[in-house]
């Protein structure tokens, strides 16, 4: 046995190169190492199990190595409901090298992808990704996205509640570019106020934007149902039975839930992600990615349109573990594949890595998705009541360019200062004036030339909280419908954000709004799977970025004259 050496000082001293490093930002952030025997694994496990179904008399009675008398009940909600029982068998006959092959092959069309999906197993779906790189899975996602034109989403809240803020904010972020627009609260009897304000402030930016209020989910319903917000996504399922079972939920409540908010004309997604069962302390010993696979089947058995899944809120948990990014995008790709709107994450932040944070958005911001972010933090992410973002205000200049850079389109466009303050002013303006007219408190001056200018809810003057608190139940109690803020809009001398606040509540009556991957463009044009299919099939087919849009997205904020050096491009 040789003995150990006892350490030189150079052993024991670091050298100016390791101090440098170890100051980088990359290390505050967590890595662990994997323990699959408790799900603390992205995607290679030798705990899942290996890909099997059988069929007897029209019902699957075998699934993933499992008897139906040994189900849980995702087994057998997915047996029943989100597999194709006349095509399994031969489905999971192809050999996943083939499958993943075909993901990739443009000559592959998306609807024989597509179709062969319907027939797979969570187990040989995760067979078959595992197999992918990280570009391969995203050549996969560029195919197999729902929609033809990618969009973006935007988180637009307040530190404080502040139904101002929300308002000027959802402005701005409707008139850069997002499509859909999401608030939470940090005390959630502000919900009524909030919610308005993130209306008006929408509606105001850009008509057919769509808004959502994130909440526990019978005020979140309530609210939809009176038409103060147009869509939901914040309805929350899960990988294993236990952890399900913890929220007092099942398949069916939930499919039941979905069924609610269709029937009004609602858009709606279910939410999922990866590493959420392990951190909730019951991914029975599964990996992550196949776990999150059996939730979007699930999401697909249940009839829903779409699902906001790229680990969302649990992003740290992947992201501390080897390839766990890679499993991410897939989990994205899966939910595209199994022909489900995706609105693809990118929102929670989890690194304190400039570098590590463009690593996490590329895989979904260059070939496309329906929703790029789940996301965007269209506020200072000290104001973000979703727990802050992966990319905040202080990164549109960066994103722009992005898009400039590579000639992709991730939803965004730069818009000159004074279109931005004018929007603002505006939206501050609406909502005063709403707010006067249902007696709410009201809304100062000093308030709305707050909201023009302002960047964080530290530029605003407090409010009385309690009163507001009053009001926002007072909206409540007296049953305070989207038509009647359109009445009060037209009234107050803003027929043309009460025109476009009327136009959002019509499609939902067309019903719209419940295509796959639904948007409206700023004519309330919808766009969907069924109007704008990705139609995708290699070099020069599908979506390309050209012509107007092209023109519109190489204006940044600083860009110097070809004619004349001394001047910059307005």
């Amino acid at each position: 046995m040789t003995a150990v050496e006892p350490r030189s000082e150079a052993s024991v001293r670091a050298s100016k190169r390791t101090e440098v490093l170890e100051d980088r930002p990359v290390n505050l952030d967590g890595f662990v190492e994997e323990w699959p025997e408790k799900g603390l694994v992205a995607m290679e496990s030798d705990f899942d199990p290996q890909p099997s179904v059988r069929v007897e008399d029209g019902r699957i009675v075998e699934l993933d190595g499992r008897t139906r008398d040994q189900f849980d009940f995702m087994d057998t909600f997915i047996a029943d409901h989100a597999i194709d029982v006349d095509t399994t068998e031969a489905a999971m006959a192809t050999e996943s090298v083939e499958i993943a092959r075909m993901l990739v092959d443009p000559r592959t069309p998306r609807a024989e992808i597509v179709a062969l999906g319907r027939g797979l197993t969570p187990a040989k779906i995760l067979d078959v990704v595992k197999l992918m790189n990280v570009v391969e899975i995203m050549m996969g996602i560029q195919k197999t996205r729902s929609r033809r034109t990618p969009a973006n989403q935007a988180h637009s809240t307040s530190a404080k509640d502040n139904p101002i803020q929300v308002a000027a904010d959802a402005a701005e972020g409707a008139v850069r570019g997002f499509a859909e627009l999401e608030t939470t609260l940090g005390v959630v009897r502000y919900a009524p106020l909030v919610a308005i304000g993130l209306q008006v402030g929408g509606q105001v930016g850009r008509g057919g934007v769509l808004t959502q209020c994130a909440l526990e989910e019978a005020t979140e319903l309530d609210l939809g149902m009176r038409g103060i917000t147009a869509y939901a996504e914040t309805i929350s399922i899960y990988g294993t039975e236990s952890v399900f079972v913890d929220g007092d939920d099942t398949p069916w409540s939930k499919a039941f839930l979905a069924s609610a908010y269709a029937s009004r004309g609602i858009k709606m997604r279910f939410t999922s992600g990866t590493g959420s069962e392990v951190q909730m302390g019951n991914a029975e010993g599964r990996s992550m990615l196949y776990l999150e696979i059996r939730c979007i089947l699930m999401a697909k058995g249940a009839g829903v349109q779409g699902l906001q899944n790229g680990s969302i809120s649990c992003i740290g948990v992947p992201g501390a573990v080897p390839g766990g990014i890679r499993a991410v995008a897939a989990e994205n790709l899966v939910a595209s594949w199994m022909d489900l709107e995706c609105a693809s994450g990118n929102d929670q932040s989890f690194s304190h890595s400039a570098m590590r944070r463009t690593s996490r958005l590329l895989p979904q911001m260059l070939p496309g998705t329906d929703f790029v972010c789940s996301g965007y933090s269209a506020v200072p992410n000290k104001d973000n009541m979703f727990a802050g973002s992966n990319l905040d205000t202080e990164d549109y200049d960066d994103w722009n360019t992005i898009q400039r850079d590579m000639q992709v389109d991730g939803g965004l466009r730069h818009v000159r200062e004074d279109v931005i303050l004018q929007v603002r002013n505006k939206a501050a303006r609406a909502l005063q004036a709403v707010f006067a007219e249902l007696d709410l408190p009201a809304i100062t001056d000093e308030e709305v030339e707050a909201a023009t200018y302002a960047n964080s809810s530290d530029d605003y003057p407090d409010r009385d909280v309690l009163a507001d608190l009053e009001g926002a139940r007072s909206v409540m109690e007296r049953g305070i419908t989207g038509l009647d803020l359109v009445k009060v809009l037209e009234r107050s001398g803003f027929g043309d954000v009460a025109e476009n606040y009327l136009q959002v509540l019509r499609q939902r009556v067309s019903g719209d709004l419940l295509q796959t991957a639904a948007i409206f463009t700023g004519d309330f044009v919808p766009l969907a799977a069924i109007n704008d299919a990705n139609d995708y099939a290699g070099p020069g087919t599908g979506y390309r970025l050209s012509g107007e849009r092209w023109e519109e997205l190489k204006k940044l904020r600083h860009v110097t004259s070809a004619e004349n050096p001394e001047e910059e491009v307005v």
